[in-house]
């Protein structure tokens, strides 16, 4: 997809130089116009004839093609939280476990954890040195009571990207579970469950998907679906769910043992069509986009005297170009970029923060950089 037939697709781009999908990213138009259809259908019709739950299992079947899955191990959440709590929650839990995260995750990957402490659990954070977590450092962390890792596969405050598939392979060979929070890397790069042998993954579609906020989707690998019990029991969880008056308690056999009761279908439905979209550009396409616009961005805050936290070695660069002045003021820059130009990225951490998606161009990058006050 050419990336003027990308930017159609985004009406935001005239009127801003957005950088910011690491935030909450603007909607697609096609998730948007998906979202309207619903809306309309249930004011005129109330959805009757319409099977939009026949429709969410196609947008299911969308997801779990996106990153490498079957259709029976993903199922729909409202947020990243959710999913890895279902995980912290659903998990048998003996004293002297512990987890492994590390100490520069977004608090969603790191209360779910931080409450197993009630169970004796602990919790174990790996620190960032430079921008970076070495996947060393966090292998190196895991001991013979180590029952999870869990860490975000691109960091949001750095951009660190973690490298997956070697992780995965040394918990899969250690018998500990690997959990993804994958909410920075979903719709930017490649997320393959299979290839990376990740246990457990949660993202919301509000970032690089370019979905509604609230709505998202979660992996259970299916050789784990009965060792994860549901934190709660709902009716959509159900064997024979729609014979109301049968109370059957008895869980499917498929990720949908986590349904509770009835799915947000405004939201499943603009997840799935920018889901869509970005399947049709080609996340491969998408990722080499997104790379050569924080190369670029790279390139031009070093020459205005800037220092970059993020690593850019390579499997380690992500969509997130993180870096820091010693002389200016972070968040008077981020200000003035918005108030007086229309040029939005984030402060985190300390850091300024942009995060171009390939619906981007090199012009709108050089902007940025250009706007920078020098040191």
């Amino acid at each position: 997809m050419h990336v003027n037939q990308l930017r159609e697709l985004f009406p935001i781009t005239q009127n801003y130089n957005f950088l910011n999908a690491a935030a909450v990213t603007p909607l697609s138009r096609p998730a948007s116009e998906a979202v309207c259809r619903y809306v309309k259908e249930m004011c005129e019709h109330a959805g009757i004839g319409a099977d939009l739950y026949r429709n969410a299992e196609r947008i299911r079947s969308l997801a779990a093609r996106l990153i490498g899955a079957t259709t029976d191990e993903v199922v729909f959440v409202k947020n990243t939280t959710e999913g890895v709590g279902w995980v912290a929650g659903g998990l048998p839990w003996q004293a002297g476990d512990n987890v492994v995260i590390t100490a520069v995750e977004f608090p969603a990957n790191v209360y779910p954890w931080m409450g197993l402490g009630r169970q004796g659990v602990g919790l174990r954070m790996v620190k960032e040195f430079d921008g970076r977590v070495p996947v060393d450092d966090v292998m190196a962390a895991i001991d013979e009571r180590t029952r999870v890792v869990s860490v975000s596969a691109v960091q949001y405050a750095s951009g660190f990207r973690m490298d997956l598939p070697r992780l995965g392979q040394a918990c899969r060979e250690r018998g500990v579970f690997l959990c993804v929070d994958a909410i920075q890397a979903l719709g930017a790069l490649p997320i393959d469950v299979q290839a990376m042998q990740i246990d457990f993954l949660s993202a919301d579609g509000h970032k690089w998907l370019c979905g509604p906020e609230g709505c998202g989707i979660f992996y259970c690998r299916r050789e784990l679906l009965e060792k994860l019990t549901p934190v709660f029991a709902g009716w959509l969880c159900m064997e024979d769910a729609l014979d109301f008056g049968n109370y059957r308690f008895e869980y499917l056999r498929s990720a949908r043992k986590f349904d509770t009761g009835s799915y947000n279908l405004a939201g499943i439905c603009g997840l799935g069509a920018s889901i869509e979209m970005w399947l049709e550009a080609g996340i491969d396409a998408v990722a080499q986009r997104v790379l050569a616009l924080t190369d670029r961005l790279v390139e031009g805050v070093k020459a205005k005297g800037y220092r970059v936290v993020s690593s850019r070695l390579p499997g380690e660069a992500s969509g997130i170009v993180a870096f820091v002045s010693d002389r200016h003021d972070h968040e008077a820059i981020r200000k003035r970029l918005h108030e007086e130009h229309r040029v939005i990225i984030a402060c985190r951490e300390g850091r300024l923060r942009a995060s171009p998606h390939a619906y981007n161009t090199p012009e709108e990058i050089d902007q940025l950089t250009d706007l920078l006050p020098g040191h």
